[in-house]
């Protein structure tokens, strides 16, 4: 698979990994001014590094949903272009402000996912929505998003099992968010983020 423009393999003390280019964000490694993107951290950067064919080129224009204190949304505002980060929580916003004051590509809203309304006036059409929220209706949030994406754009959604049901099997419920996930989006991979994340799939999806 190759790689996004900014995205590189680099050695890490012995062990090579992905890297982008600016400022550590959470106590990364470093090699000169690129910094590991860790995807025991990152269920993009699992993605990447499992191979998924993402879409993502470089440059892209961004919309982050879940962005928390910014450990991945910071790696993607490194690489892409204007890149909107939506956090619902006060405090990882906090983090998240921090990482931005050093990167003029990455705008830090203090929203809620499943509100949309609430920063559509800010946001302008993007490229690509990359979907990280811990929270059940994964696949509402995407379909109440699908709104900023063109018809190329791509949603990269990292679906959390255990956000939707704790009881359930992992398969049941990844099939049930699938389910509901295409009546807004044509899905065109999937892949368990395990060994990296458990009880998570990635998933690549392009609007109808």
């Amino acid at each position: 698979m190759t790689l996004p423009t900014g995205v590189e393999r680099h050695d890490f003390d012995g062990e090579t990994g992905l890297a982008t280019r600016g400022p550590p964000v959470y106590g990364e490694a470093t090699d000169g001014e690129w910094r590991r993107w860790d995807p025991h951290r990152s269920k993009l950067g699992a993605m990447l590094e499992l191979g998924m064919d993402t879409g993502l080129v470089g440059g892209e224009t961004a919309l982050y949903l879940g962005a928390a204190a910014g450990t991945t949304v910071s790696h993607v505002a490194d690489f892409a272009g204007p890149t909107y980060a939506v956090e619902f929580a006060p405090r990882p916003v906090r983090d998240l402000l921090s990482a931005a004051e050093e990167r003029d590509r990455l705008f830090p809203l203090l929203k809620d996912a499943r509100r949309p309304e609430t920063y559509a006036h800010v946001v302008e059409p993007v490229d690509v929505v990359v979907q990280d929220v811990a929270t059940r209706g994964q696949a509402r949030v995407a379909a109440l998003n699908r709104q900023f994406l063109g018809e190329d754009g791509r949603l990269l959604a990292a679906i959390k099992a255990r956000s939707e049901d704790v009881t359930a099997a992992p398969e049941d419920v990844f099939e049930g968010v699938l389910d509901e996930l295409r009546e807004d989006y044509a899905v065109l991979s999937t892949e368990p983020l395990a060994p990296y994340h458990e009880d998570h799939l990635g998933v690549v999806a392009r609007p109808r």
